[in-house]
């Protein structure tokens, strides 16, 4: 069986695509059964759509790799907590667990800021691991917005 570790370097593969495209450094992979069904990067400014998040698309690709709206025994692991947006695809999509990097202090949806994940209210939660190679995700995070503020290249 593949480590969390293995499907977040593939995740932080996928961030340094958004990165290279000037896009906020966001990778999601959706592992399905020890494959991954899934990849994906923000794609928000290349497509024009608010919704472009890594996380979406990914739900999306694993959505018709399974040909089936539930994502029930599916793992999703990305570089940074998703935001409200994200968490709630995965409470729709019965996504069973999250894995991520580091946390999103000001948008974070799996507890930072507000933990729709876990939420006993919803109709299904969703498990939640943090901190898997957080300094590797935390640094490309830190080092594109020090370049959005005119830091050196």
């Amino acid at each position: 069986m593949k480590s969390d570790e293995f499907y977040m370097r593939e995740a932080l593969r996928e961030a340094k695509k958004a990165f290279d495209s000037d896009e906020v450094p966001v990778g999601a992979v959706i592992a399905h059964k020890g494959s991954i069904i899934a990849r994906a990067h923000n794609q928000i400014k290349m497509l024009k759509d608010p919704t472009a998040h890594a996380e979406m698309i990914a739900i999306t690709q694993a959505a018709n790799a399974l040909q089936n709206e539930r994502l029930i025994d599916c793992a999703m692991y990305v570089t940074i907590e998703p935001c409200s947006m994200c968490a709630g695809a995965m409470v729709l999509a019965r996504i069973k667990h999250l894995v991520y990097a580091v946390d999103d202090p000001k948008t974070g949806a799996a507890g930072s800021v507000v933990n729709i994940l876990e939420n006993k209210i919803l109709n299904h939660q969703v498990n939640i691991k943090k901190g898997v190679l957080a300094d590797e995700a935390g640094a490309l995070i830190k080092e594109f917005f020090r370049r959005k503020r005119g830091g050196v290249a």
